[in-house]
């Protein structure tokens, strides 16, 4: 079921028949990725009418850009795939809470629902911090649905980081 990187044709199914931890490996996939070259473990996976349209991984340590989150990436490469900045009827899957950039950036791509896996107590703007997804003065909600895989998702984070403390 793992599709290569880079090869978001590789899975087609009916998302509504495809359960939520299925694409949650996926970005569990790509977070690993993300190892490879010391960033930290995320991976965000968005599906478009039961199609993989993006797949990336953390690539700030990679690329030197402070902006370069699994997330930001992934919408980037969604919004070309499709062609359009409106990421209606998408649904991101994510391996860590979103931060505050990156969920503004959902709002703004109208993202239809994120879906993620362990929450993040110190950068969380979803459910831990400030709620961006769900406020009140913005135009656009996304909706919410958070702890797949959630134990295997804070794991690769615990760890990624007890690694560099010994």
């Amino acid at each position: 079921m793992s599709a290569p990187s880079g090869d978001t044709d590789a899975i087609s199914s009916d998302a509504s028949s495809v359960p939520h931890d299925v694409w949650m490996q996926l970005a569990i996939e790509q977070a690993e990725a993300a190892e490879q070259h010391d960033d930290v473990p995320v991976g965000a996976v968005i599906i478009h009418q039961g199609r993989v349209i993006a797949a990336r991984h953390n690539e700030r340590e990679l690329t030197g850009d402070p902006v370069a989150h699994a997330e930001v990436l992934a919408l980037r490469d969604a919004s070309t795939k499709i062609g359009s900045w409106r990421l209606h009827d998408c649904t991101m899957y994510v391996t860590l809470e979103p931060c505050t950039m990156c969920a503004g950036a959902m709002v703004n791509a109208r993202l239809d629902r994120v879906v993620y896996g362990a929450t993040d107590p110190k950068a969380g703007a979803v459910d831990n911090h400030f709620h961006v997804l769900n406020g009140a003065v913005l135009n656009h909600r996304v909706e919410v649905i958070a702890g797949i895989e959630a134990t295997r998702c804070g794991d690769l984070l615990r760890d990624f980081f007890r690694s560099r403390r010994t």
